[in-house]
């Protein structure tokens, strides 16, 4: 991990990060329904891990059958105390019944409670899409990789945890020596 601590003008200290997955493990759930899309989400999601300098040992892939399932799989990914974060890939197309809200808000505040309750960062690679060619615009498309995106937010997140815990670890024992 490339961290600088640099003192800024205000005098207050900023961490300086280089997205760098070499030491993190990460794993990924993702949703077999819409796999169309899935898939590119989650070739996406790998080759950057690689790009980040990620080795493929470090990866945990779990496949889930669809979206909704997604908050029970990554729960158990974020509890196994195993992995420096987690990413969550999925899709969602409105439809004419209200399923697509209650999917979107039920995945959205199931990670969000599992990351807040485990402190494990996970990234949100769920699409919610009105139409098919709004997915294809953004697993791969012109809109760029959604899933690509996710994992480097995990990545970036992860580092950023454990620089703050580096930095609160050497401020107790330089208090301690005072």
């Amino acid at each position: 991990m490339v961290v600088a601590l640099e003192s800024a003008l205000d005098m207050t200290n900023r961490l300086t990060l280089q997205p760098d997955a070499r030491s993190l493990r990460i794993g990924i759930a993702v949703s077999r329904y819409h796999s169309w899309s899935t898939d590119k989400l989650l070739e996406g999601a790998i080759a950057r891990f690689g790009r980040l300098g990620g080795l493929e040992d470090d990866l945990l892939v779990v496949p889930v059958s669809g979206t909704w399932e997604l908050t029970s799989v990554v729960r158990a990914l974020c509890e196994s105390g195993e992995l420096d974060g987690v990413v969550a890939l999925g899709v969602v197309i409105q439809g004419e019944t209200p399923h697509f809200q209650f999917i979107c808000d039920g995945v959205t505040a199931g990670l969000t409670q599992t990351t807040v309750e485990s402190g494990v960062p996970i990234g949100f690679g769920v699409l919610t899409c009105n139409s098919a060619e709004e997915v294809e615009a953004r697993s791969g498309g012109e809109v760029g990789n959604k899933g690509a995106e996710a994992l480097q937010a995990v990545v970036e997140s992860a580092q950023a945890i454990q620089a703050i815990q580096e930095w609160a670890s050497d401020n107790e024992t330089a208090t301690k020596e005072e």
